[in-house]
């Protein structure tokens, strides 16, 4: 059959989904929601990913729901990013709200898909096992999707801390042939002591349930078998079995951020490490104790007067008995121009990661402020 690289990235799709081979009951799932790991916001992605302390803008939403109550004022954000030279497509919009001067609300939403995918079912030839004539006749598209939904609310319990929850809701889809929705809640807290910042986010703290249902009918082809005058089954034509659908848990991760500030006259420089802790039996190409496998990440920023932003980062760091050990650079910058700022980062251009592609990432962010709005008193 024909294989494009697109073709290709589906199966692997289909491989983190759990959907290669049939399951029965409930099982775990190690990439259930893969999708969402590699994070949002230009300036979060430019210091590697460690971010989960420094969130106190509209990204928040994702990093640590608790740092949505320090905002000042409403913020919307967009980001698209492409990975995979440009075959994997990610969008991110947010937008958050102070409702008094406490409490603060958000939403996002994520997409992140892979468009026209080859249908190539109808294009093969069972009887002579080959391509029809004329296969591109009998092509078609399709997409592979995956969408989340968050709501948020964080709310500040005094000078340095703040908490906050976001409610979760996935949904994932192959084409017509497999769908999946889940749902969990994140919590998250942050506190501040002095110049440094310190926050922790559990992720999935309810853990993820993940059910995928299979379109028998999106397999059906056109092609008549001989012997029975009916269009053949996909067993029939391939040899293969229909996967089957199942139920999945994502577990837990817990993310744990920490960060300094240091003003250097008009400037300043940032720097945060962040570790995330997951219990989901990751041992390839990570660093692990047991089932428990630890994802460090580092960054560092340098602000010119508040105006231009540099930014490098590490945002993986795997060893493995094959490639040693491995580490996955950022790098990226901002600019502010008074309620509006750009940010870029650039990724995936060293160790192995290269290999499938640089990832280009560009952010926007607003803030709503007005002279005459201020933050709602309690």
């Amino acid at each position: 059959m024909f294989v494009s690289r697109k073709t290709a990235v589906l199966w692997l799709l289909i491989g983190w989904s759990g959907l290669a081979l049939p399951v029965a009951g409930q099982r775990v799932a190690k990439y259930g929601a893969d999708f969402l790991a590699g994070g949002v916001g230009g300036r979060a992605l430019g210091m590697g990913g460690a971010y989960v302390a420094l969130a106190a803008d509209v990204d928040a939403t994702y990093w640590n729901p608790a740092g949505l109550s320090l905002l000042a004022y409403p913020e919307l954000a967009y980001m698209h990013a492409e990975r995979f030279a440009g075959i994997v497509s990610f969008d991110y919009a947010a937008l958050a709200w102070p409702i008094s001067a406490t409490s603060t609300l958000g939403i996002a939403f994520f997409r992140s898909g892979v468009n026209d995918i080859k249908n190539t079912l109808n294009a093969w030839d069972p009887v002579r096992n080959r391509p029809k004539p004329h296969a591109e006749e009998f092509i078609e598209t399709f997409s592979a999707a995956d969408y989340a939904f968050y709501f948020s609310y964080a709310r500040l319990l005094g000078e340095d801390l703040a908490v906050g929850l976001s409610a979760k809701v996935v949904r994932r889809a192959i084409g017509d042939f497999a769908e999946a929705w889940g749902y969990s809640v994140d919590a998250g807290a942050r506190y501040r002591l002095g110049r440094f910042w310190l926050g922790v986010n559990v992720q999935d703290l309810s853990t993820m349930l993940q059910s995928w249902s299979i379109n028998p009918d999106a397999f059906a082809l056109e092609t008549i078998n001989p012997e029975t005058g009916q269009p053949y089954t996909f067993e029939e034509a391939f040899g293969q079995e229909l996967p089957e659908g199942g139920t999945y848990l994502v577990l837990p991760v817990l993310r744990l951020g920490s960060a300094y500030e240091q003003p250097l006259g008009m400037h300043r420089l940032v720097v945060a490490a962040d570790v995330d802790v997951a219990f989901d039996g990751q041992r390839a190409y990570a660093v692990n104790v047991g089932d428990v496998s630890l994802h460090p990440r580092l960054g560092a920023e340098f602000w010119y007067r508040d105006v231009v932003a540099l930014r490098a980062g590490v945002n993986r760091l795997a060893y493995s008995d094959r490639f040693g050990l491995e580490l996955t650079p950022t790098v990226g910058a901002g600019v502010r121009l008074r309620h509006l700022t750009l940010d870029y980062s650039f990724g995936d251009f060293a160790g192995l990661a290269s290999e499938l592609g640089f990832a280009h990432r560009l952010a926007v962010r607003f803030v709503l402020a007005r002279e005459n709005w201020h933050r709602p008193d309690i």
